[in-house]
């Protein structure tokens, strides 16, 4: 049972817009929307994030892979499902998704992302000179080393929401994986 209502009716009218816009992005409005939708300011800026990052330099399908990777360590299984079913749309594989759960990928750069990543989050942002150059040496540049940093942000913040006030997950259930400290 969440901890917070579930908003979707008899809100706001700024929140009323802002959910009829997610509603239409995704054909439903996604029980974390409607978790966050108690605040207008946290609403604004969830969306706001996602927006921009959408339209950023990191294609859709890193974003979603980053998002998993995240969501794992987290152990946020609203997360997990949400992104596993975004990122196979964004054209991941399921087998890409999943080795993406444990900060893995047969591609040399999404793997340098998400093990970039995964430190971000495992060593809190203690990040090294060494970890922005293997960054740059696989071809990330200082807008999109930022812009990672800027999807892991967002996901600590989806995650800490659906974690914490118990969001009841609506997408496919995806299993978390162990993963090696």
């Amino acid at each position: 049972m969440p901890r917070v209502q579930l908003l979707q009716d008899n809100v706001s009218d700024d929140r009323q817009l802002l959910l009829n816009e997610v509603h239409a992005a995704f054909g439903a409005t996604p029980n974390m929307f409607r978790a966050v939708a108690n605040s207008s300011a946290a609403l604004r800026s969830m969306w706001g994030a996602f927006g921009a990052l959408g339209q950023g330099k990191l294609e859709g399908k890193l974003g979603e892979q980053i998002a998993v990777a995240i969501a794992n360590i987290n152990n946020c299984e609203y997360c997990l499902a949400a992104h596993t079913a975004l990122g196979r749309k964004a054209g991941a594989t399921g087998a890409e998704m999943e080795a993406a759960q444990i900060g893995e990928s047969s591609d040399p750069r999404t793997a340098a992302a998400l093990q970039f990543a995964v430190k971000l989050v495992r060593d809190r942002a203690q990040i090294t000179d060494e970890d922005v150059s293997e960054m740059r040496a696989v071809g990330f540049d200082d807008e999109a080393i930022v812009e990672i940093i800027a999807h892991v942000a967002l996901n600590l913040f989806t995650n800490y929401v659906n974690v914490a006030l118990d969001v009841p997950v609506d997408f496919l259930g995806v299993r978390l994986r162990p993963i090696n400290k």
